[in-house]
């Protein structure tokens, strides 16, 4: 993908007034339809304007050119896909490992099986993985990276093993396996309709995932101290570095 020739703080400038304003969102919104649809190759500058009803030199004018204007999008995904990390993050704050991880579950499986306005995040990301851009690395850096870390915590305390321990990431990829799974409902209809995941099943699927992967997260803990052992280790004074 070709560099931009403006910043995103320079393009945002150039869009000053009302109507300037609304011109770029139309052509942030057209261009999330488009590239998540065709991918960044797919998609000509001219058809992103004739989309948003805008002059063809638009996109030169509020993004630099056409990889500028693929950056914001990229951006807004970023920022709607932390989201999620921090939604869940909130809604465990201070909670044991077992209900962090089914908040983290919860929040990442109602993201991923949106059909709301945000659905293109979905397709955008499926396209840039299957033909990546250089926006891949920040989308590495700031959404899945630390999604990665968040989630190795939590499967660590459970495990009683470090968070750079392979088991670790094999059981973090592990949940993350089967939140995916749903969020292609074209084969999941095919393969059993009831799985579907819709509004009024996300609790009990999420449930589930969760349920499961603590079944098989517990299976892979590393052993508690025998109780003997875990009582010497109360006892004994805390040691000292000088």
């Amino acid at each position: 993908m070709p560099s931009s020739t403006r910043s995103p703080g320079e393009a945002r400038r150039a869009g000053g007034g009302g109507r300037d304003h609304e011109t770029r969102r139309r052509l942030l919104e057209r261009a999330a339809e488009l590239f998540a649809d065709r991918g960044f190759d797919g998609v000509t500058v001219r058809e992103i304007c004739h989309a948003a009803g805008a002059n063809v030199a638009s996109v030169n004018y509020h993004f630099g050119d056409k990889a500028g204007l693929y950056g914001e999008v990229v951006e807004v995904a970023i920022d709607a896909m932390r989201a999620v990390a921090t939604t869940a993050m909130q809604a465990s704050q201070g909670a044991g490992a077992q209900d962090r991880l089914r908040a983290y579950v919860r929040a990442y499986l109602e993201r991923l099986t949106s059909t709301g306005r945000e659905s293109w995040i979905h397709r955008l990301m499926a396209r840039e993985l299957e033909a990546p851009t250089l926006a891949l690395d920040r989308v590495v850096d700031q959404v899945f990276r630390p999604r990665i870390t968040y989630l190795a915590g939590i499967v660590a305390d459970l495990m009683r093993r470090p968070p750079d321990d392979p088991r670790v990431g094999r059981a973090v990829a592990s949940v993350h396996g089967q939140c995916l799974l749903y969020r292609n409902r074209a084969v999941v209809s095919r393969l059993a309709p009831g799985w579907q995941p819709t509004p009024e099943r996300l609790d009990e699927l999420a449930d589930h995932i969760a349920d499961f992967s603590l079944g098989g997260i517990g299976a892979l803990a590393e052993p508690p101290p025998p109780p003997a052992r875990a009582a010497r280790d109360r006892r004994r004074p805390a040691r000292t570095h000088r």
